[in-house]
């Protein structure tokens, strides 16, 4: 293949994603109630359109296949479920890369062109990540609170179970102490971040509390929930243990885009984090069990 040909197939990409941006901007733009984040979204669907009228300029008579509806019904069910600051970060995740990619064809542009990407590059650093900035939605002021309840509900409920392998063989008891241990930590932990949320947060700091206090017991009844249609205790911990890597992988991913971190770094960490300490406790309960007698191997 042509060097000709090659740099075609690079711009009608360029072209193509540009299009595609341009495109969902624009249907989310159509279902946005708040006035202000309707204009963010029609100002970058603006911008976006500019970009990919650049690049298609570049290879006359070539034509693109746009983005199909069902990928457009998917990103506003993304919206609807987590929000709408959570969606744009995710299909900005690529600019980084995009614009290394624009970078590198700079040289080949002529003068007047390459004037022009300069400006797109421009906007891609910093119009765009300015005007996502200016979308202030409360699920992301609050996010810190669900992920406090989500994190260390995942963390001492899990250690719990795992320490009640070497006292009982009912899971009935476990499930019941789980929960009972969930309630008192998530008003404990509702109450310490209603005096965290006191200290310069914007927020409401009842609200706070409401949000770490739901997010851990929910969290809790969760991962108690087999507890108490598995009548099997090690069977009952690894399901539980299952969903709490799947509520470790759900969190950590949302809250790895909406901070622009590695999300792969996160959930290692709390993986890591949940499994340790389920280890630990474990170990800690069959010392116990086996202590004072009631080890269920021993009874």
């Amino acid at each position: 293949m042509s060097v000709e040909n090659l740099e075609e197939k690079l711009f009608a990409r360029f072209a193509l994603d540009e299009f595609n941006d341009y495109a969902i901007y624009k249907e989310l733009s159509k279902i946005e109630k708040k006035e202000e984040h309707r204009l963010a979204l029609e100002r970058l669907s603006e911008m976006e359109y500019e970009h990919y009228k650049f690049w298609i300029s570049l290879i006359p008579g070539k034509k693109i296949q746009g983005i199909g509806p069902f990928k457009i019904f998917l990103t506003k069910i993304l919206r609807i479920v987590f929000g709408l600051t959570f969606t744009l970060k995710l299909l900005e995740r690529h600019e980084k890369e995009t614009i290394k990619k624009y970078e590198n064809v700079i040289e080949r542009l002529q003068e007047d062109k390459k004037r022009n990407l300069i400006q797109i590059l421009k906007e891609e650093k910093e119009h765009e990540s300015y005007l996502i900035s200016q979308i202030n939605e409360a699920i992301v002021k609050y996010m810190s609170f669900v992920m406090l309840g989500l994190a260390d509900a995942i963390i001492e409920i899990n250690g719990v179970h795992a320490g009640f392998l070497g006292v009982t063989s009912s899971t009935l008891i476990a499930g019941i102490a789980g929960l009972v241990v969930g309630f008192a930590a998530a008003i404990s932990m509702a109450s310490a971040a209603y005096l965290q949320a006191k200290q310069g947060f914007s927020g409401n700091p009842a609200s706070s509390a409401i949000i770490t206090g739901m997010s851990y017991i929910g969290a809790v009844s969760f991962l108690a929930l087999p507890y108490f249609l598995i009548p099997n205790m090690l069977t009952a911990f690894c399901i539980s243990l299952s969903l709490a890597i799947l509520l470790i992988g759900v969190f950590t991913s949302y809250g790895a885009v909406l901070r622009e971190a590695s999300t792969s770094r996160e959930f290692i960490t709390g993986l890591s984090l949940t499994i340790g300490t389920a280890f630990a406790a474990f170990l800690f309960g069959e010392a116990l069990g086996r202590l004072f007698g009631v080890h269920p191997y021993m009874t």
